[in-house]
């Protein structure tokens, strides 16, 4: 097996900048722009389906919808290198939605309302965790979050490292194609 140079490359790169973003995810990243409005869609997506719904919908649109390019390359392009760079992007995403789960007492977030959850803006995560009792319980639900978005976030990037290997034999198999 040969890496694919180019691949491997990006790889490492992608990998290096998303466990970087994994380290301290309160400082922000680009990627953060591009959640915001998927976030924001997950809740008229999730509306129908109530209210406690409606608002935990944002969170959770926001690593369904990269998690769906993933199932899309792996399962119907057979890209497995691809699914596990979109797949940085899926634990990125959890780790937004740790940064905003985190905040849920303390409310210091700027919103999208231009105001902080103390400062009287409604708060997705305080709501949710109020709403499931566990509000006391923020920096337990909090840490579970991080963990789950660093532990992809790992596995994404030895799988694309991995996946940048090629297989003389499957090279043959993709020219035939």
């Amino acid at each position: 097996m040969k890496p694919n140079i180019p691949k491997l490359i990006f790889a490492i790169v992608a990998s290096l900048y998303i466990l970087w973003i994994a380290y301290d995810p309160m400082q922000g990243s680009f990627l953060d722009n591009v959640a915001l409005p998927i976030h924001e869609t997950g809740h008229l997506i999730f509306r129908p389906f109530g209210e406690f719904m409606m608002v935990a919908g944002g969170s959770l649109f926001q690593v369904i919808f990269p998690l769906v390019f993933v199932g899309y390359f792996a399962f119907w392009q057979r890209s497995y290198y691809s699914a596990a760079i979109v797949l940085l992007w899926v634990g990125q995403s959890i780790l937004n939605v740790w940064v905003y789960a985190s905040d849920a007492v303390v409310g210091k977030l700027v919103l999208t309302s231009g105001l902080t959850g103390s400062e009287g803006s409604f708060h997705d995560w305080n709501y949710l965790l109020t709403a499931t009792g566990l509000l006391d319980s923020t920096k337990g639900v909090a840490k579970i979050i991080r963990f789950v978005g660093t532990l992809t976030i790992i596995a994404a990037s030895a799988a694309a490292v991995c996946f940048s290997f090629q297989n003389p034999a499957d090279e043959e198999e993709f020219e035939e194609i």
